[in-house]
């Protein structure tokens, strides 16, 4: 047997010993609001899962958690089955839950009220957070702004609602690059009334700049004070962020909003696009391709261009604004392809045509909120109207486009819309996980 060969063996027989010892200390724990949370998780470690039972688990000083799994032994926090436990601060001087330190940590069906921020993230990473409630904050939800960089987050399906001072549903990562997040997934969540009277800003999900390779796809985002999504520039630090499959309405300022290095497709927005500038960046590097919009004034509108700019295969529908605004900077920048739509088309000559107007091109739609129903009516003017260079691979319910070429968020089919129908609520798709886009491309 050669020195190599033992050597071989004898690591391999070490990280199988301590992945056994690492297994059998694997244990679940249940806690009730009369016991110790705090000690029980402290107390975890790589594998355990805490399990809390139904019932007010109060908080009057801070709550901090540090806790770190591995990739192969997670760490889980979750609700008992049929139980809801609610953590509750009952002062705003502090954060309901502050996760500091924590790597693969899952957070599931816990219900949070009260405090300032509601689940704040401090130097964590592969961190996640699932089907929770968080709502009644003094603050924002969700945030993960403390510094640094944040990789591998997973928020999804989460409820959140009702904040209160700034307001956000998200605010993930810093201004000016400060700190940012990076290849992470916000799926499927379910976010509104973020627009209380007493709600300074209100965004829905809130990606700061220098962010880069996230994916926010499938969310339901409502009554917001500020955009449903803002994104910023990623500042070169890495793949464009990816916004696809969500609806968003009823927002008072732009539904949707970015600077640059953004992919948006397949989203039904009731309300306005925008590009603009923002902090260090201005609109490059972005596709909008195959989104629905319908809004009583402008449908997307374009400032500050100083990169390309695709708007490709758009169903954009103005009650009395314009389809397409193309506003300032070198709008030559900007590609127009096989968008349909009405109200015209400012700043190019061509890349628009004139539909047949929202009654003839949807089953059913208005400009105004859901209930309503924008997939192509038969004989729609998105029908068959995309360039076929841009079209992507799936649509709005996760379906194939594979050798169609509509315009808008849904590939048409004759038997009508065969997926989830627009309402307040959670996308029922949302729990079907798309693939991950690559994350070595630039949106060009």
């Amino acid at each position: 047997m050669s020195l190599a060969f033992r050597l071989r063996h004898c690591f391999v027989s070490s990280v199988l010993l301590s992945l056994a010892s690492l297994g059998a200390h694997a244990a679940t724990v249940e806690v009730t609001p009369s016991g110790d949370l705090r000690g029980a998780i402290s107390a975890l470690r790589p594998g355990d899962e805490l399990v809390l039972g139904g019932g007010t688990y109060t908080m009057s000083s801070r709550f901090g958690v540090t806790v770190v799994g591995t990739q192969a032994l997670p760490i889980v926090i979750r609700a008992k089955t049929g139980e809801k436990p609610r953590i509750h601060m009952n002062t705003t001087a502090q954060n309901i839950i502050e996760v500091a330190g924590s790597r693969y940590v899952t957070f599931r069906g816990l219900e949070f009220t009260g405090g300032s921020h509601g689940i704040r993230l401090m130097d964590s990473d592969f961190v996640t957070i699932e089907s929770c409630e968080i709502h009644e904050t003094g603050d924002v939800a969700i945030s993960a702004n403390s510094g640094g960089q944040y990789d591998g987050l997973r928020i999804l399906r989460n409820h959140i609602h009702h904040t209160h001072g700034t307001g956000e549903g998200m605010y993930l990562g810093c201004n000016n690059n400060a700190c940012r997040i990076a290849n992470s997934l916000i799926e499927g969540n379910y976010i509104h009334h973020t627009n209380g009277a007493d709600v300074e800003q209100g965004d829905g999900i809130e990606i700061k700049e220098g962010s880069f390779g996230n994916t926010i796809r499938d969310n339901v985002i409502h009554d917001t004070n500020y955009p449903g999504i803002i994104t910023y520039s990623t500042v070169g630090n890495g793949a464009p962020n990816v916004i696809e499959g969500n609806v968003i309405w009823n927002s008072n300022d732009y539904a949707l909003q970015s600077a640059a290095d953004v992919i948006m497709r397949n989203n039904i927005v009731l309300g306005t696009i925008a590009l603009q500038s923002h902090q260090a960046g201005s609109p490059g590097n972005v596709q909008i391709v195959n989104n629905t919009i319908l809004d009583r004034g402008s449908g997307i509108e374009v400032r500050n261009v100083v990169g390309s700019v695709l708007i490709a295969n758009n169903a954009i529908y103005s009650e009395s604004g314009t389809a397409i605004r193309l506003v300032s900077g070198n709008v030559g920048l900007v590609t127009l392809a096989g968008n349909v739509g009405h109200g015209g088309l400012q700043g190019a000559s061509s890349g628009y045509t004139e539909g047949k107007g929202i009654a003839a091109d949807f089953v059913n739609a208005h400009y105004g909120v859901p209930p309503l129903d924008v997939f192509p009516k038969s004989g729609s003017a998105l029908i068959g109207a995309a360039n076929a260079a841009h079209v992507p691979a799936l649509d709005f319910n996760n379906t194939s486009r594979t050798g169609t070429t509509d315009v808008g968020a849904y590939r048409y089919s004759a038997s009508g819309n065969p997926g989830w129908p627009i309402a307040a609520g959670f996308k029922t798709s949302g729990n079907v996980l798309r693939p991950n886009p690559p994350t070595n491309v630039t949106a060009e």
